[in-house]
């Protein structure tokens, strides 16, 4: 199944502040580094990981 980045954010970052409350700069944070990590030179590890 593939599923869109920006969805797959978003829906992680709704989980996040529903199940565990955290403070919002964080949530930004996780969610910006979650985002120019999957267009990094990281990305095929990243990717081969998930799989």
């Amino acid at each position: 199944m593939q599923v869109p980045l920006w969805f797959a954010l978003l829906v992680v970052g709704y989980l996040g502040i529903k199940l565990i409350r955290p403070p919002w700069w964080l949530i930004a944070v996780l969610l910006l580094g979650g985002y120019l990590l999957a267009d990094s030179l990281l990305a095929p590890a990243i990717n081969a990981a998930v799989k």
